[in-house]
């Protein structure tokens, strides 16, 4: 195996450890470098590091890089001609965020931090360089591209028909997808939970109240929480039998 430090005499970038102790690497999109092509980039990849409420990028500006989430989530969000805003999806582990940047449009939303949020920066010329080479790269590239629309239209679909209580639920079920491991999981403020649901703030504020009462929803702090998998699956369960 060829360590990613090739020549022990260059200065050493820091960025060189981050690559090569990185856990979402292999799934990443330049999981299909070996360890001497990550060698000779590591030095463009650029770490990010967010708290929660910093932004990544904003909608409308010049798109030059596309970014891999390493830790955290972060939230898409767009702004109607009212200047409601609404999240469109969320990007998690190993998921790739800023991709119309590789075709030079400019970024399509805003890109929040909801935790804090591990990124890498990967330049718009490093990737096209890169796919000149490995056409791997670009299939691979296409198949996340796809794959953030199929999430865009699932949050669409998903979350915007059934009753008030079947989409505060379905959400709860989404947001366990990015989860942490001792199963936190980042709760949106009653006002986002509306703007994602299209219901008013009264009404899920009242039916996170009751999924509360009814524990399916354990609350930690303002903005986190734990879901009984079980509570929330009968809870699902139930709407749909009562839903016919």
């Amino acid at each position: 195996m060829i360590p990613l430090r090739t020549d022990p005499t260059a200065p050493w970038n820091p960025q060189a450890q981050v690559c090569l102790a990185c856990g979402v690497r292999r799934f990443a999109l330049f999981g299909v470098l070996d360890d001497a092509e990550l060698a000779a980039i590591h030095h463009r990849i650029a770490d990010i590091a967010l708290e929660p409420g910093q932004r990544l990028y904003d909608a409308n500006d010049r798109g030059t890089a596309a970014y891999t989430i390493r830790e955290g989530v972060l939230r898409l969000e767009r702004s109607s001609e009212r200047g409601d805003r609404r999240i469109v999806r969320l990007a998690g582990r190993t998921q790739l965020v800023g991709m119309e940047a590789m075709l030079g449009q400019t970024y399509a939303a805003d890109a929040i931090a909801c935790t804090p949020v591990r990124a890498c920066r990967l330049p718009r010329a490093l990737v096209d360089e890169l796919a000149e080479h490995r056409p791997e790269l670009l299939r691979d590239l296409m198949k996340r591209w796809q794959s953030a629309l199929d999430e865009a239209d699932e949050w669409l679909t998903e979350l915007s028909a059934g009753s008030a209580r079947w989409r505060v639920l379905r959400l709860l079920l989404k947001l366990t997808e990015y989860g942490e491991p001792d199963g936190r999981l980042w709760l949106p403020t009653r006002g986002e939970m509306g703007a994602m649901l299209g219901l008013t703030v009264e009404t899920t504020s009242r039916l996170v109240a009751a999924l509360k009462r009814e524990a399916v929803l354990e609350p930690l702090d303002a903005r986190h929480a734990r879901v009984d998998m079980t509570a929330l699956a009968a809870a699902l369960k139930a709407e749909s039998d009562a839903a016919g």
